[in-house]
């Protein structure tokens, strides 16, 4: 791994007896909590996914079978992957901080074979951390990189404490010029991002800004010894509490289906039904009912606006906006359009040399899509009502 010194204070000793060399016998504790982790961490995708059936349908469970009958898996998860790809490098750093201060800090402690913290740390190789980073960087909202930099460069000095001891020069350079280095390009840069968030009262997005940097050089190094295990222990199970609890909520606004206008004008023969005519016992129509069948104002042409289920041989399922399945006729469908999605109205006004802070690396680098005319049909019009 690249990481882990020879003399490791966190492993498990090695009895010599007889010239015979035995491993203490114990239930390893590390060790059972990693194989249920690994047995239940398939659950949570799944249940997320069901819960966000669940919310479609508005809880009626006919509609929820439904949705999964004709919803794809692959589009669902691939609406869960890109929904929560920023939750893996939360992950792997956060858990990496803690699990390195705590080795770090109190050695005595360190043991992978009790602490799934500690496992978790000494089985996590470089690159994977390298990996987290750059996925942070393209996924993270711009307000957040500040704190990713500040969780890169914590990494970075412990894990230089905790190779190179002997090398005071290399570790007061990772420790403490490249911290303050930091913080002085970052600050020179999201200055006025930073004025400009206080003078809107956008405090949360201030503090995003300019805690971060000045917080790079807190936690390069131990902690006293006697709180350490109990500190990051704590916040680690904090952090495995919290975040589900956020992913679910960002996952349950994801949208799962496409969203469609269609146009349906009924045939003739559904203009006037025979449903809408009174009748006797006999079949025959009742007596001042008129001698022609009733128009039906439900057979009007119309625009169903709503999530598209499927489209089988003799119909196209929608689920419109109150929630309904509708089961149009294929024969009814003049026209439909897919009408993109409400994108979410911009919270803050800030943004770093024309960079908005709520938009993320990647969506700074793809292209922009063409701005046009919305159609009427998305909007719950007939064509002709223009």
């Amino acid at each position: 791994m690249g990481e882990d010194r020879a003399t490791d204070p966190g492993a498990p000793r090695i009895v010599t007896v007889a010239g015979e060399t035995r491993r203490p016998r114990r239930m390893a504790g590390a060790r059972q909590a990693q194989q249920w982790l690994l047995t239940l961490l398939p659950a949570f995708p799944v249940l997320l996914l069901v819960l966000r059936l669940w919310q479609l349908s508005h809880q009626d469970m006919s509609t929820m079978l439904l949705l999964v009958q004709y919803v794809s898996p692959l589009g669902l998860l691939s609406a869960l992957l890109i929904a929560l790809v920023w939750a893996f490098p939360v992950v792997v750093l956060a858990f990496g901080v803690l699990g390195r201060l705590l080795r770090l800090s109190a050695p005595d402690r360190f043991d992978p074979e009790r602490s799934l913290l500690a496992s978790g740390t000494a089985r996590t190789p470089g690159w994977v951390i390298s990996a987290a980073v750059a996925l942070g960087a393209l996924t993270w909202q711009l307000r957040f990189l500040p704190s990713l930099l500040m969780l890169a460069l914590w990494l970075l000095a412990l894990r230089t404490r905790y190779l190179h001891p002997d090398q005071p020069t290399r570790v007061l350079l990772v420790s403490v010029a490249l911290p303050v280095a930091a913080a002085v390009l970052a600050y020179s840069v999201l200055g006025p991002a930073i004025w400009t968030a206080c003078q809107h009262r956008e405090w949360a997005t201030a503090a995003l800004l300019a805690v971060p940097p000045a917080a790079t050089v807190l936690l390069t190094g131990p902690i006293p010894g006697w709180i350490a295990p109990a500190l990051t222990h704590g916040l680690a199970f904090t952090v495995a509490t919290v975040l589900p609890v956020v992913m679910g909520a960002v996952f349950l606004r994801v949208p799962l289906l496409p969203t469609a206008a269609i146009e349906v004008v009924p045939s003739e023969s559904a203009r006037t039904s025979p449903a809408a005519t009174p009748a006797t016992d006999d079949g025959a129509p009742a007596e001042g009912s008129g001698a022609g069948p009733s128009p039906v104002a439900a057979a009007d042409p119309e625009v169903v606006l709503g999530a598209l289920i499927a489209v089988t041989d003799t119909s196209t399922i929608v689920l419109d906006r109150a929630a309904t399945v509708r089961f149009v006729p294929n024969g009814w469908v003049e026209s439909q359009v897919l009408c993109p999605q409400v994108t979410s109205v911009p919270y803050s006004l800030v943004s770093v040399r024309g960079w908005p802070v709520e938009e993320t690396a990647l969506d700074w680098m793809m292209p922009r899509k063409p701005v046009a005319d919305p159609d009427v049909r998305c909007a719950g019009r007939l064509p002709s009502a223009r």
